[in-house]
């Protein structure tokens, strides 16, 4: 049993003539950050979730939501060229600049927005970890869409699965096995682990956020983001267990393309990464149940 690909065309919208298609990927950023920034508006206009001051203006949202687009794009590359393809990238440097042709890192974004979010607060004389709490309550909803663009791309699938659920992806080198259990028909189903992460990041996580929004977390500064970072690390950590491992870091020896090899086992770049997101996560969020509401 498995479930054939869905014909999704990556090419949302095609002009004719033009050689220059928009794709679903490009929209999920788009969209994501277009969200992000009318939400934080709202959220702006409510002092009443801060404890009877917002952080911010809400006039100011919109030139923060410039500065988020930079930190995005420069450092979602920039991540995926350091941490995945250092050396392949230093042999054609050029290449880096080719964002179109997809290669991006959440971490590396990650840390773009938070290089980005600290400069655009120190410039206004605005409360960093109370922003970076707005942000940690809006990043589910491009997570959401960037993982359901992986899937429809397709891009990131899982390990070859006998469940059920697995997904027969079209590409080729999506349909090798290699003997190991998921073949179907001569095919090989995979976890559609796209979708896992779209659901543990972006929905559940999001949720969780919300939830405690309602119950008033935005008034212990800190609180949002530590669950965020702890969430997110988390969810990335579990997906990757069923993740195909990166091609750059496998070889004979290592065939689970893990990072860090440590005998029969390891830990993929992914879980490296998310390591430290999850200890600093645990962090602030001791920090704020500590200092209680602002």
């Amino acid at each position: 049993m498995a479930i054939p690909f869905p014909e999704i065309d990556p090419n949302a919208i095609v002009i004719p003539g033009v050689d220059l298609p928009i794709r679903w990927y490009a929209l999920a950023y788009i969209g994501g950050l277009l969200a992000g920034w009318r939400i934080m508006v709202t959220l702006m206009k409510r002092p009443a979730l801060w404890g009877g001051v917002a952080p911010m203006p809400p006039d100011l949202v919109e030139e923060l939501l410039t500065a988020v687009i930079l930190g995005v794009v420069l450092g979602g590359r920039l991540g995926f060229v350091l941490f995945y393809q250092p050396g392949w990238y230093l042999a054609h440097p050029l290449e880096i600049l080719k964002v179109w042709e997809g290669g991006m890192a959440f971490h590396g974004g990650f840390v773009g927005v938070v290089v980005a979010g600290l400069w655009f607060c120190r410039r206004h004389q605005l409360p960093a970890l109370r922003i970076a709490d707005a942000f940690a309550l809006v990043a589910p909803i491009g997570l959401l869409l960037g993982r359901v663009a992986n899937f429809i791309k397709p891009e990131l699938w899982g390990r070859p699965t006998d469940l059920p659920w697995g997904v027969i992806f079209p590409l080729p080198q999506a349909q090798v096995c290699n003997g190991i259990a998921g073949q179907v028909d001569g095919f090989c189903a995979r976890h559609p682990s796209q979708l896992y992460e779209a659901g543990l990041e972006g929905l559940l996580l999001g949720a969780i956020l919300w939830g405690l929004t309602a119950a008033g977390a935005l008034r212990r500064p800190g609180l949002l983001l530590g669950v965020f970072l702890t969430g997110y690390g988390l969810a990335r950590s579990l997906v990757e267990l069923v993740r195909q491992p990166d091609a750059q870091f496998a070889s004979d020896t290592n065939p689970l393309g893990y990072a860090l090899q440590i005998g029969q086992g390891g830990l993929t770049m992914g879980q490296i990464l998310s390591l430290p997101m999850i200890a600093l996560g645990v962090w602030f969020i001791a920090r704020a149940m500590r200092r209680g509401n602002a």
